[in-house]
């Protein structure tokens, strides 16, 4: 039996299958969509097709895939060509958090879509009404900011750049509610409403630890006990890389003033790679 799903794209890509690119690609997957990869080169697109299979097993194992893995990765394919794109209703960008790489790569794969085809990008931070500007097809763009993991999370913050249309918004929101997530819906400013908040309340934990107010576990226990975060503000900065959220800080230091400031601390840890849970040492210790 089969999920599919008439409220999404019955084809939808996805440029770059690392972490966040394979849990996009698995959420429109296990909900009846045929799906896409592009990655760089052969061995990334193998990484991708792995994480992706991965994913699927897992979701079948829990109970939640509702057909079996062999019929959902019967749908799913990746390839390191953008012409493979041609047929998608919809494809996601999910590559690194860098500006020009993710208009160099926006615009290559607007040329190979329809006119009539969405494009979305799962940038945490930039200014989606400024990537916008650098397509042929402003209308047809949307902010589609998934949260890391993307099978467990229930969030997806949708980001209205000035020019996107009001179909897009209505559909994207119904996209979402497709995979059974629950929209937030922003108008586009530095860092949304989730990555603003989030880096914010990180970067003043960051000062904690440098200043020597408390440790990490303390801290992010005082949030989690305290004001019932399900994680804590270091650790959750472990999760989404130290790298990530340093990027994230330039940038909103840049747009919104010295209060993003990223604390010493932080870069100190970034320069030794100590980039959290995928290099296995952040603010905590995640070898074991």
């Amino acid at each position: 039996m089969t999920t599919t799903a008439p409220a999404i794209p019955h084809v939808v890509g996805v440029l770059g299958g690392g972490r966040m690119g394979a849990g996009i690609a698995h959420a429109f997957l296990t909900k009846g969509a045929t799906v896409i990869v592009v990655e760089r080169d052969h061995e990334a697109a193998a990484g991708a097709q792995g994480r992706v299979a991965e994913a699927v097993a897992k979701s079948a194992a829990r109970g939640t895939l509702g057909e079996t893995p062999e019929e959902a990765l019967s749908r799913f394919s990746t390839s390191t060509d953008y012409e493979s794109f041609i047929h998608c209703g919809l494809v996601v960008e999910a590559v690194p958090e860098d500006y020009e790489l993710k208009v160099t790569a926006l615009k290559a794969v607007e040329e190979h879509l329809s006119a009539d085809a969405f494009l979305a990008s799962n940038t945490s931070s930039l200014s989606v009404t400024g990537l916008a500007n650098e397509l042929r097809r402003p209308a047809n763009f949307v902010g589609l900011h998934f949260f890391n993991p993307v099978p467990a999370s229930t969030l997806i913050e949708v980001v209205l750049a000035k020019e996107t249309s009001p179909e897009l918004a209505v559909a994207a929101k119904s996209w979402t509610e497709a995979l059974g997530k629950t929209a937030v819906v922003v108008n586009d400013a530095p860092g949304f409403a989730s990555s603003r908040l989030g880096v914010a309340i990180a970067l003043e934990a960051m000062r904690m630890v440098e200043e020597g107010v408390a440790s990490a576990e303390d801290i992010d226990a005082a949030m989690v006990l305290g004001y019932k975060h399900p994680t804590g503000p270091l650790k959750t900065t472990d999760i989404v890389g130290l790298d990530v959220r340093l990027g994230i800080a330039e940038y909103l230091h840049s747009t919104l003033g010295d209060r993003f400031a990223p604390p010493q601390i932080l870069r100190d840890k970034v320069a030794r790679g100590e980039l959290g849970r995928k290099t296995g040492k952040g603010f905590f210790d995640w070898n074991d």
